[in-house]
């Protein structure tokens, strides 16, 4: 999230697609009506279902399951049709000015440079590139040469009229120009437009190009560093973002440094050389890397050795993302895992597969507070125990109320929590584990075995005397990062060093476990209510990364010569002689030296200090599939790509085997569109929900939401057991026959969506059937994230 959310309240118009915070982020849905009732606020939302939120929007836009990209560049193409972007800011703030190479182009939905190689669709992205000058890229700053950023993006979202639009995504065409109307309308001075969205972004085959297309529309109209504004993801749990920020995902290391490969990367001169950029603040890569190295290897870590740079594990070039592992996990080629607080039995795409697949290992360790359908794949319904080999290990870990240490919201607040009650039984700590799995790990490399030194020389003593709990103060320590020669607590990551004097596990955390004199606690710890602005910045409530800001890039609620767009909102202001602050500035707003003002116009031009030109991209040549959105149809789809010939995207992730089943474009087999969502009653795979007696009371039994105008059709009633199948198998659940889903007209025809929770189970308390029995494997191809949220099945009566 680029603002966090109490920020909501300070949102003139509020726009939610691929979300549902009145169910899934409650207190996020707190602080949108907080705005409405305070600041009149309008609420759009765009869903393929009458949801909760939707039931208090001011506009509902219904859509066609994966057809949010020609619906944003259709919001794009009407803003810049009718002069609704905000000029100065995309003129000074962007790379609308910037000049492409003149051979760029689309071609029937294939971008220039589309290559086949090994018999592999490829993109060779030399056509994507700016014009250069020497160094600098070319810009014409009155936006009309035809090869400016501007112009490309100009005569690409041309095709998303409001006809076209409406034809593809089902969305009828007066609600569609409404919703046109009201978030264009912020792309002016002293408007304020927020863009929430959620997993119905993201879990697509071009998920990662929805994102790029709401950071568009956010950037085209000025909405992007201001109070009241953002682009602001709304993460599935309450530690996502730090579970991210601390490198969950195979090819990051912690801070969002890029993990290392073994050809790419031989060794740190080569990282550094190939993976730092010679201009922005990831220029300071070197400071970062070298600083987690020392913490990892301590003493160990010298220049003399590449500070141990050897001693990482590297990637081998292939693709190890869930997919892939379940995929290597059914040809045997993986012989154990760890389950660590995750219900892949549940919560992965072709699940039925994928609890197949875990027949072939020869161990699991399952980490989690209940017994899982995934600690319990085993014996699950249709298995027959004596068959399977695999010899599973439950290890009862602690639940958030039984342990502490931090948690990062979505908002980028990382807020300290205390320990409640002690577990149960013999349930421990996630901490605890992790000590103790590392020490019997070490233990057994003492006694030998392959390349032992980076386990044996590993930076690891947490123990606190008169507990046998780690000492979560000296973990929070290394994380936060220190000097190496005393010991004590860097507050900013601009101390850290490339030359082996500073330590640091995470640099964007650096400040978070620095001490606070006036509150006298660390500042995760901080709880004080104090709010000078009325923003609801909170500047002493815990610790926002980076640096305590809590709206980032907010040079840009500014224009170039540092006066507030909007006076009432302001984060930061030039008063002549220096920046007044209301929030931490993202940029350099004194003279790291001599603590001089800095004039504003050494900021200007560049806003977006993260990317090598400062400023925020319209068109990137950062995505696998392309520099700019472009409209595919998920890979399983009623309808052809009336947009081109290219019916899918070219380069998204597929799967063989088990994996590989899916429905062809517009089967009469399955003649519905399939959706996932979640409820409020329930949370991610159910190991906890389904476990709690009045939560199962609540919401007994897994369904199948359906039209009704389908049911009746189908000759459904309300509770009826259906059968929904899709190309991977079928699964029986009740039917919940409500109007808040309605058929679509898509190019001339109706359409009807289905849509199912996917929080069931065959373990706990209230067992029912795992809609990811039906999901396909097939992916996203820059994040390998699942399409979960457009298919196709069938549905009848059982």
């Amino acid at each position: 999230m680029t603002n966090h959310f109490i920020d909501y309240k300070n949102s003139d118009v509020v726009l939610v697609i691929g979300a549902n915070p009145a169910e899934c982020h409650p207190q996020g849905m707190k602080w949108i009506m907080r705005g409405k009732a305070t600041r009149g606020t309008k609420l759009i939302v765009v869903d393929p279902r009458f949801t909760k939120t939707a039931a208090k929007a001011d506009i509902y836009a219904p859509i066609r399951p994966g057809t949010d990209i020609p619906f944003l560049l259709g919001m794009i193409n009407y803003a810049i049709q009718n002069n609704l972007y905000h000029h100065d800011y995309v003129v000074n703030y962007t790379n609308a000015s910037y000049l492409v190479d003149p051979g760029f182009r689309l071609k029937d939905g294939l971008f220039s440079g589309a290559t086949t190689k090994d018999g592999k669709f490829a993109y060779d992205d030399k056509t994507w590139q700016y014009q250069k000058d020497g160094d600098r890229p070319k810009k014409d700053p009155t936006l009309k040469n035809p090869n400016c950023v501007f112009q490309v993006l100009k005569k690409h979202v041309a095709r998303y009229d409001i006809k076209t639009v409406c034809r593809i995504t089902g969305t009828p065409e007066d609600v569609y120009r409404k919703v046109c109307e009201t978030f264009c309308a912020t792309g002016r001075p002293g408007k304020a437009g927020n863009l929430i969205y959620a997993m119905g972004i993201t879990q697509h085959t071009y998920g990662a190009q929805n994102v790029r297309a709401v950071a568009m529309l956010q950037l085209l109209l000025g909405n992007i560093g201001i109070a009241g504004g953002g682009v602001n993801a709304q993460r599935g749990e309450s530690n996502v973002q730090g579970s991210t920020d601390m490198a969950m995902l195979f090819h990051l290391l912690p801070g969002y440094l890029g993990m290392v490969d073994a050809a790419k990367h031989p060794n740190l001169e080569a990282y550094i050389e190939k993976e730092t950029p010679k201009s922005g603040y990831w220029s300071n890569k070197p400071k970062f890397l070298i600083s987690q190295l020392k913490a990892w290897y301590g003493d160990k870590a010298t220049r003399k050795n590449d500070f141990c740079y050897d001693w990482l594990p590297k990637l081998d070039g292939k693709d190890h993302s869930h997919m892939a592992i379940f995929e290597l996990m059914a040809e045997g080629k993986i012989e154990g895992f760890f389950a660590w607080g995750q219900n892949p039995a549940v919560g992965g795409p072709s699940a039925a597969a994928e609890q197949k697949a875990m027949e072939k290992l020869d161990w699991m360790v399952v980490v989690d507070l209940f017994e899982t359908e995934t600690a319990a794949f085993w014996k699950r319904p249709g298995a027959n125990p004596k068959e399977i080999k695999t010899e599973v290990f439950f290890l009862p870990a602690a639940f958030s109320y039984e342990k502490e240490g931090t948690v990062t919201n979505s908002g980028r607040w990382i807020q300290y929590r205390w320990k409640a009650v002690e577990p149960p039984g013999d349930a421990r700590s996630d901490l605890w584990i992790a000590d103790r799995l590392f020490k019997a790990v070490r233990k057994e490399y003492r006694r030998g075995g392959k390349f032992p030194e980076p386990i044996l020389n590993l930076n690891w003593n947490y123990d606190r005397r008169g507990t046998d709990e780690p000492d979560i103060d000296r973990v929070a320590l290394e994380i936060n990062g220190y000097t190496v020669a005393d010991g004590k607590a860097l507050a900013s990551f601009a101390k850290l060093a490339d030359d082996g004097s500073t330590a640091c596990g995470c640099w964007i955390y650096t400040g978070y476990w620095a001490f606070d004199p006036e509150l006298k606690v660390v500042a995760a710890k901080r709880r004080d209510r104090t709010d000078r602005t009325g923003l609801g910045l909170y500047p002493k409530w815990s610790f926002a990364w980076p640096l305590n800001r809590r709206i980032v890039y907010n040079r840009c609620s500014c224009d170039p010569s540092g006066r507030p767009w909007d006076p009432q909102r302001a984060l930061v202001a030039w008063d002549g002689t220096k920046w007044v602050t209301n929030d931490v500035p993202d940029f350099g707003a004194k003279n790291p030296q001599t603590g001089a003002p800095v004039p504003p116009e050494k900021s200007a031009g560049t806003p977006f200090i993260m990317l090598p030109e400062g400023q925020g991209r319209l068109f990137a040549a950062a995505l696998k599939d392309g520099p700019l959105p472009e409209h595919y149809e998920p890979v399983e789809s009623p309808v052809k790509n009336i947009m081109s010939s290219q019916q899918n995207n070219p380069l998204a992730t597929r799967r063989k085997g088990e994996f590989g089943k899916l429905a062809a474009t517009a089967s009469p087999d399955y003649p519905y569109i399939l959706t996932t969502h979640r409820l409020i009653e329930h949370y991610q795979s159910g190991a906890v929900t389904r476990n709690c007696p009045w939560l199962v009371e609540l919401m007994p039994d897994m369904f199948v939401e359906i039209s009704p105008q389908l049911a009746a059709r189908l000759g459904i009633n309300p509770g009826d057991t259906v059968v929904v199948a899709t190309a991977r198998g079928r699964i029986r659940c009740k039917a919940c026959v409500l109007p808040t889903l309605k058929p679509l007209q898509v190019d001339g025809r109706e359409v009807e969506i289905v849509a199912m929770p996917w929080h069931w189970g065959y373990q706990g308390l209230g067992a029912g059937s795992s809609a990811n029995e039906l999901t396909a494997s097939v992916g996203d191809p820059n994040t390998n994230i699942p399409e979960y949220k457009a298919l196709l099945c069938n549905v009848w009566k059982a």
